[in-house]
């Protein structure tokens, strides 16, 4: 139990630096290239590490503390959801410049990060709630990058910012539904520990 702990958390360490990393460079280049979907990408990516932190203090601990951090997790998750949705709306009225060719890039580098983070924490066989939604913000990660791809080719088609303006949205909703996941897992989790 000690071993697969440790290797929980040596997992957890990993996907955290590198979500932390994405962060950084997904916020520059969203400003750079006056982006909604990859500032969506770069806060989706800070949530993801906040929860990857949780969760890396959860390991080992007891399982109400347990659905006490996937429930935190969760709850961020609609946060950001609010957050997306309140900066497309801004940039729907102030209007946008969005640059295919940044977003191109970046969600080229994002989508890479994403797919090797989930192959890390495919590698931990466990039922435990908190990795089970670190798995589902990986997967939403890996959605929202094709979603930049996507919103990034019809920019270029179009010349107009109304493509990634929708995709900035529709990372909301895919957010939102991660949060809500989540926060019935925890539940489910909560009613199996109380009558367990």
């Amino acid at each position: 139990m000690a071993a697969d702990h440790a290797q929980q958390r040596r997992v957890l360490r990993q996907v955290f630096a590198l979500n932390v990393l994405l962060s950084v460079a997904l916020t520059l280049a969203g400003v750079y290239a006056d982006s909604s979907g990859l500032m969506a990408n770069a806060l989706d990516n800070a949530s993801d590490s906040a929860v990857y932190a949780i969760s890396y203090f959860a390991v080992g601990k007891s399982p109400h503390r347990k659905t006490v951090a996937a429930t935190i997790s969760g709850a961020m998750l609609l946060v950001l959801a609010g957050i997306v949705i309140a900066d497309a709306m801004r940039r729907f009225f102030a209007g946008a410049e969005p640059v295919s060719g940044v977003m191109v890039a970046m969600g080229v580098v994002a989508g890479g990060v994403n797919l090797w983070s989930l192959r890390l924490l495919r590698r931990l066989q466990t039922k435990d709630v908190n990795l089970r939604a670190a798995q589902t913000f990986s997967v939403n990660d890996f959605i929202s990058n094709v979603g930049v791809l996507v919103a990034a080719a019809l920019v270029a088609w179009t010349g107009t910012f109304w493509p990634d303006l929708v995709v900035g949205m529709a990372i909301a909703v895919v957010v939102a539904w991660g949060g809500i996941a989540i926060l019935r897992d925890a539940r489910h989790t909560r009613r199996g520990v109380l009558h367990g």
